[in-house]
């Protein structure tokens, strides 16, 4: 076995070289890299001795893997920053409170995010007809329920046949409940032009021209649970450049957040004070806090809303904060949610000295980034009122359920963008209100849903999709949607190619498919169009997207997939012709090969290399990634360690390639890589005692081609950026 993984190794290095444009890269990243990868298989050599094969447990790194892929492709697609930290808690909470599947319900086992409608409902149907669960091994009698599905549930359940004794006393509360307090510190080692020194009178001239706080980040939580019932938290922030008890932030933190929320008590399905999220139907009508769209699990294309739930991101922006709750009647459940808070947001200059200037003052737009780190960003701090209010209420029952929803959204001062051709149908002015309403059916393996919406100036936005399960070995998925171009929503989060539910129609199909052991093949194809113009596109436009992957999983220890993913869209032209801009194609493709080997239950190597090909008009771009990744888990130790080291050749930022990268608990990174050079990155955890476990990482990507990075304020004058975090966690 051993001396197979190494003639595998060593073959694939040779393939490499022979088939990939490493010429470009400089001789001395090639030299590192390979030796990595030679003391890699050195251990593969070593590990065959010392460890056995026989008992491969699921890692923390593999629970979450599912959740990183979507959240990573969700990241491709909108370059956004993504906090599913709170997916991650939830899991963490039932892996020391197990769940008793012969008790759970609809709503428990969608806290399973890896877990769709018809696997619930099959679950449930085997139930109600065969009786309560003997073992677990009695899942693999159910439909849909593959071993990789079962292997990401184990961890977090058991069977009982003795219904739940817990109470919700306040002794118990008390006595049983659990305390963890984190402390995050952050900072760039390389120094940013936005912190170097600067002559008085030159920054009298410039206010802006410097950072007015310390270069580092600094994050603490305090997160207080009682099962899955009773969930506290106090969450505070402070960016790089911030400051921190002076000036401008004499309370401490730039940003502060805490929520009291409770769950399944009695009538009350959730009860929210604070800061929190409200997530109802399809993401169409009302929909804040983290919502996926499209990925490589094709079939999965169906949002599982969550309701009301706690909020402890620290976007300092799209989340409300208020009341809000959920009350179970029967089989309906009726929620309302009320939040007043401020946003940052760019104030209009007053240009008619005789008006009133209340009348007169605007925002040109709502900002989200949460900086405060210059006068001129803090200028910009709290300058719009935000007021929301609605409800929804929902006839459940488990196969069928309907629900409406109404969110009245107020601005003050109103909202006033300057008008472009692309956003003259945009939300503009102080109010808006959004219907809807949305639907779920389950008729024996097929999963209808949908949701309609209308904003108050008339838009509507409509989507309906399938779920096919027609096999325990295939499944289909169709998804169609239609947003006007001039529906209007501040807080929604529907399956878009967009960022926003605008201005798009689109017809969306996936499949997948396990014809064989440990062969699994998915695919999908998205056919969309903007009826109206969007930024950088001065006519109406259209495009395509589809993607192909296999996975081959013969064992737990060995999983490995290819992917290619095509994506053709339309851009002006950069030249124009008597002021007419003209559509050029564009169109990108994603080559990407990985594969994971777990030597043992303490080894786990996984390798990655992605080729991506950009074209616009007549000129094409190219770009490269390989990495490596190690990890070392020992189980009679207190400690584990991951490791990194990542070369890129990529010719623009078109063709950056973003990658999911392993980080302290709770926290996420997914850089992109562009440009050319290498990266690499230490995380190292130590648990010291049953209280407090230890974080420490340690990143750095070096350029070979550039001189400077970034710009503007962050600007570093060198070729390397260096950034280092460490993290204590104290459970009490």
């Amino acid at each position: 076995m051993v001396k197979k993984s190494i003639n595998f190794y060593n073959l694939e290095i040779r393939n490499i070289l022979s088939n990939t444009h490493l010429s470009s890269i400089p001789i001395f990243h090639i030299n590192i890299y390979l030796t990595v990868r030679y003391l890699l298989v050195l251990l593969f050599f070593l590990s065959g001795y010392c460890f056995s094969f026989s008992q491969v447990p699921v890692t923390e790194t593999e629970k979450n893997e599912k959740l990183e892929q979507k959240v990573e492709d969700v990241i491709e697609a909108t370059d956004a920053e993504v906090d599913y930290s709170y997916l991650i808690e939830e899991l963490e909470v039932y892996l020391k409170n197990k769940m008793n599947l012969n008790n759970a319900s609809v709503e428990d086992l969608q806290h399973f995010f890896f877990l769709n409608d018809v696997q619930i409902n099959n679950l449930l149907e085997h139930i109600k007809i065969n009786g309560k669960l003997i073992s677990l091994q009695e899942l693999q009698s159910i439909d849909g329920f593959d071993m990789g599905t079962i292997y990401m549930l184990l961890p977090y359940v058991y069977v009982s046949g003795d219904a739940s004794d817990k109470h919700l006393r306040f002794k118990d509360i008390i006595k049983e409940g659990q305390s963890q307090l984190y402390v995050r510190y952050q900072q760039n080692i390389e120094p940013q032009i936005g912190f170097s020194a600067i002559d008085d009178s030159s920054l009298a001239a410039n206010p802006n021209a410097r950072y007015l706080g310390s270069p580092y980040k600094l994050y603490t939580r305090y997160k207080y649970n009682y099962y899955n019932n009773i969930d506290i938290g106090i969450t505070a922030e402070k960016d790089p450049g911030e400051e921190f008890f002076k000036g401008s932030q004499k309370k401490g933190f730039d940003f502060y957040s805490a929520h009291f929320y409770m769950r399944n008590v009695g009538k009350i399905k959730a009860l929210a004070i604070g800061d929190y999220h409200v997530q109802f139907g399809q993401g169409l009508t009302f929909w804040s806090g983290l919502g996926f769209g499209k990925s490589s699990e094709a079939v999965n294309v169906k949002k599982n809303p969550m309701g009301i739930r706690p909020c402890s991101s620290v976007d300092e922006n799209l989340f409300m904060r208020g009341l809000a709750g959920t009350f179970a009647i029967k089989n309906f459940e009726i929620s309302a949610f009320f939040s007043k808070k401020k946003r940052d947001g760019n104030v209009n200059a007053i240009t008619d000295t005789l008006a009133n200037a209340d009348d007169q003052l605007s925002v040109s737009s709502l900002l989200e980034t949460g900086y405060h780190r210059t006068p001129s960003e803090l200028s910009k701090k709290g300058t719009v009122d935000e007021v929301i209010y609605g409800g929804n209420l929902t006839y459940r029952k488990r196969l069928f359920s309907i629900g409406v929803t109404a969110a009245k959204t107020e601005l003050s001062p109103k909202l006033d963008k300057a008008l472009y051709p692309y956003n003259q149908f945009e939300f503009n002015g102080k109010e808006n209100l959004n219907l809807g309403a949305d639907y779920n059916y389950i008729f024996k393996n097929i999963n209808l849903f949908g949701e309609v919406a209308r904003s108050e100036n008339g838009g509507m936005a409509y989507l309906n999709g399938a779920i096919f399960s027609l096999d325990p070995k295939l499944s289909l998925s169709v998804l169609y949607r239609k947003y006007d171009i001039n529906y209007q929503s501040l807080y929604s989060s529907g399956f878009s190619e967009g960022s926003k539910v605008e201005n798009e129609q689109g017809l969306f199909l996936g499949v997948m498919a396990a014809p064989v052991r440990a062969w699994t093949f998915t695919a999908y194809a998205d056919n969309f169009s903007f009826p109206w113009l969007i930024y950088r596109v001065n006519a109406p436009s259209k495009g395509f997207d589809y993607l192909l992957q296999v996975n081959y999983k013969p064992s737990k220890i060995l999983e490995m997939y290819a992917r290619y993913r095509n994506k053709t869209k339309q851009i002006n032209n950069t030249t124009a012709e008597n002021g007419l801009y003209f559509l050029d194609n564009t169109e990108k493709e994603n080559y990407r090969y990985e594969i994971r080997y777990k030597v043992s239950d303490n080894f786990l190597l996984k390798n990655r290399i992605e080729y991506v090909k950009y074209s616009v008009g007549d000129s094409s771009y190219t770009g490269f990634t390989m990495y490596q990744d190690f990890q070392f888990t020992p189980k009679k130790l207190p400690f584990s360690i991951t490791l990194r080291y990542a070369l890129f050749d990529t010719d623009n930022y078109d063709t950056r390639i973003y990658v999911y990268e392993n980080d302290v608990l709770y926290a996420s990174s997914f850089p992109s890589y562009y440009y050319k050079g290498s990266r690499a990155y230490i995380l190292l955890s130590y648990k010291v005692n049953r209280t407090l476990d230890l974080w420490l990482r340690v990143a750095q990507t070096y350029y070979s081609n550039q001189s400077t990075i970034g710009t503007g304020l962050d600007e570093i004058k060198g070729n390397a950026k260096t950034e280092v975090k460490a993290q204590l966690r104290v459970k009490f």
